[in-house]
């Protein structure tokens, strides 16, 4: 999972060149939709029928994709690979906090918050202090560092929704939830962005494809697997590891 967000933010930056943020991830969510279901109709199941399963599907989809995907990229437009990672290093300290209250069986130990502030002092690091000192600036760059951090946030509430309220197959849950984000951000990409009139360079096409096949369509059911199975806390500290792949990424791709 790591590896498939880590090398998100290069095809998202990549994509950006010849897409708006809007297009790009209502682009994105519809070819994971799409393969997910292909995906789900070939191993013999269906997606719910249920409105009340519908539902809190739609919550899953908005709060853990639309927004975040669009606050993220909104941002990167302005804004470096450095301060990103220092922003989405958020996401673990918040998930932390509301896993004490929403989550049965996860409890906040001094051992466990001495780790969590090691792993965000280590993002500080690795950004270095010119980034830190670039954090704030103008506000423009202000407004868009914010939203990063709103993207942060919405994926630490997300990691406690799924794990409260996603009751299906982690297969079937990925692409319930595509289909809802994908029914929140295709309308306003449509209205925002008419995309049919615009032409979009075969960089951009191949990084649009990639990431809504690998960094949303596979990336979602290992999210599901995970949340499931080790927790919103555990999977939180991926964010703490991701930074290390952007920046490796940015350097061995966009030098």
């Amino acid at each position: 999972l790591v590896g498939l967000w880590g090398t998100a933010f290069l095809f998202i930056k990549l994509t950006l060149e010849s897409l708006p943020p809007t297009t790009l991830v209502a682009s994105r969510l519809l070819i994971a939709a799409c393969v997910l279901t292909v995906a789900v109709r070939l191993r013999g199941q269906h997606l719910p029928t249920s409105m009340r399963i519908w539902r809190k599907y739609l919550l899953m989809g908005f709060v853990g994709n639309a927004l975040p995907f669009t606050l993220i990229s909104w941002g990167q437009i302005r804004v470096d690979s450095s301060i990103t990672g220092i922003l989405m290093g958020v996401m673990p300290l918040v998930t932390l906090l509301l896993a004490q209250w929403f989550v049965p069986g996860e409890r906040l130990t001094p051992r466990s918050a001495l780790g969590f502030t090691v792993g965000f002092l280590g993002l500080l690091v690795l950004s270095g202090p010119d980034a830190l000192l670039e954090i704030g600036g103008e506000a423009s760059q202000l407004v868009r560092q914010a939203a990063i951090l709103g993207g942060a946030v919405c994926h630490a509430v997300n990691s406690i929704l799924a794990r409260r309220l996603a009751t299906l197959d982690a297969l079937v849950s990925s692409a319930t939830v595509m289909w809802a984000a994908t029914a929140i951000m295709l309308p306003i990409a449509c209205l925002n962005d008419q995309p049919w009139t615009l032409r979009p360079s075969a960089v951009a096409i191949v990084s649009a494809v990639w990431l809504g096949l690998g960094a949303t369509a596979l990336a979602t059911i290992v999210y599901f697997v995970l949340v499931k199975s080790a927790g919103p806390t555990f999977l939180s500290l991926m964010n703490y590891v991701i930074p290390v792949v952007a920046l490796l990424a940015g350097v061995l791709v966009l030098d």
